[in-house]
């Protein structure tokens, strides 16, 4: 009784057996906090307040409606996105199928023969009719998991699938940044070819009158020249913009998915520039150790790292004895009519047990290869981690710097505005001559071209922050705390 009682016990234990090497995170590879300095402080520099960027949907970051729509009908169409959503329904598949090694395949089979032997064979005269009909269940070489390989390759198909669904939501946070960065590129680009039609228009002015002046001889062939020169750099600005404007919207479209409604492309040429963009709320870094939280490619990094692990105790397994069951049951007669009468039954039980002796090294190999996976997927796991931090930390340099350079731009702006206005008043009172005022025009436009640059670069700066914190994948509105 007591053998009785021990042998299913013993099989339960060694069901529960796991081979899978113990499972710890690696030590964060970077420093505790973000880096401190010049660059990191003064205005615009990250405050402590604020919804952290994993936290805050992307409808509450870009308030922008015209982008809100650009962002959503990019989700709902973009072809990349797309795929990356059916990898996530494939990898779970696959997970489905290796999990259910875990339990019998248990089959209904069903099968009826007829022979008719010629006669004069076998001392028989007349030809010989054989019927055999029969009905039951089988059970197809079920593995019994004693030592966990197969729980070990469920878990590391499980992990597989975890890992392209984080992959799908950091693809998610690349689209929502990057259907963001080309619109406020194509409100800059618009900005900027509305500068250099300006300044164009202008110059062309500035050079029929001084082609007008040196017919009467006021001004010298170098004004002249002067002014042809700050005319063709003005019209070769235009073609640029214009050709950039165009390319953006393209590139746009591209990330949508598929063509814009007519509604919205009129709104979006409804939008005055990117001088008119809202500001972005403000944002808290946090600390280095919150990206393993809030960044879903460390995340996804971070399975496909416990996959190899899970790797690891399959292969372990290999080294133990394998117990195959194969059985059968059901009922067999001559007759149908019989099939199911008295002294029918029939059963088939078959266990088999296999031992790894001799494999010229096999197994060894085998967990050798998975060991020095695992190691290459801590060191993936560790560059993902000091790749974000590297990513917030450039994020959090150009808080403050770019608020002073464009604050600096700016006052750059107006003094040659006023450099222009002066120069222009002193040649028309004979004061000066006109040369003068073509370098303060030449000097103004590539200081508002370089404004609208600066202003461009200092909108993606945020809008790299915000992807590098880990926000982008939800777009729920955060509740009013009023």
């Amino acid at each position: 009784m007591r053998r009785i009682i021990f042998a299913p016990t013993l099989l339960a234990a060694l069901a529960g057996c796991s081979l899978i090497p113990h499972y710890d995170r690696p030590d964060l590879p970077t420093a505790t906090d973000y880096p401190t300095g010049p660059a990191f402080t003064g205005r615009g520099a990250p405050s402590a307040g604020g919804v952290a960027a994993g936290d805050l949907g992307w409808r509450d970051f870009f308030v922008d409606p015209v982008l809100q729509d650009l962002i959503a009908l990019s989700l709902a169409n973009n072809r990349d996105l797309r795929v990356a959503a059916e990898n996530v329904v494939a990898a779970y598949a696959q997970y489905q199928v290796q999990h259910a090694s875990l339990f019998p395949t248990i089959d209904v089979a069903g099968s009826a023969n007829f022979e008719r032997d010629a006669p004069g064979q076998e001392g028989s005269p007349t030809p010989l009719h054989i019927h055999a009909y029969s009905l039951g269940l089988s059970a197809a070489s079920y593995e019994l998991d004693l030592f966990g390989k197969i729980r070990s390759l469920s878990q590391e198909a499980q992990e597989k699938y975890l890992s392209l669904a984080e992959t799908r939501q950091s693809m998610q946070i690349s689209l929502v940044a990057s259907v963001a960065s080309e619109y406020l590129t194509w409100l800059a680009d618009r900005d900027a070819l509305r500068v250099s039609i300006q300044t164009a228009q202008g110059q062309q002015r500035s050079f029929d009158l001084t082609k007008l002046t040196l017919t009467q001889g006021t001004q010298t062939m170098l004004t002249l020249a002067q002014a042809e020169s700050t005319l063709r750099t003005a019209q070769a600005s235009v073609e640029q913009y214009t050709r950039q404007v165009a390319q953006d919207l393209d590139q746009i479209v591209l990330l949508e998915g598929t063509t814009l409604p007519d509604g919205l492309q009129t709104r979006m040429m409804a939008r005055d520039g990117l001088a008119a963009e809202v500001a972005f709320p403000a944002l808290p870094a946090g600390l280095p150790s919150d990206l393993l939280r809030r960044r879903p490619d460390i995340r996804a990094a971070e399975h496909t790292l416990l996959a190899a692990n899970a790797d690891i105790g399959a292969a372990r397994a290999a080294f133990f004895p394998s117990v195959t069951l194969t059985g059968s049951a059901g009922t067999a007669s001559g007759s149908l009519r019989k099939l199911f009468g008295a002294g029918t039954a029939s059963w088939m039980f078959e266990p088999q047990i296999s031992v790894p002796i001799f494999d010229a090294g096999t197994n060894f190999a085998n967990l050798d290869y998975d060991k020095i996976q695992k190691r290459i997927e801590i060191a993936d796991y560790e560059k993902a981690i000091q790749s974000a931090f590297h990513d917030v930390s450039d994020a959090l340099a150009g808080l403050a710097t770019y608020t002073r350079q464009l604050d600096a731009e700016a006052k750059l702006v107006d003094a040659d505005q006023r450099y222009y206005n002066i120069a222009k008043m002193r040649s028309d009172a004979g004061a000066d001559t006109y040369l003068n005022v073509l370098v303060a025009q030449s000097s103004l436009f590539s200081a508002q071209i370089n404004l609208v640059s600066l202003n461009l670069a200092e909108q993606q700066n945020l809008v790299t922050l915000y992807k590098s914190l880990g926000g982008g994948w939800t777009d729920r509105v955060q509740p009013d705390p009023s």
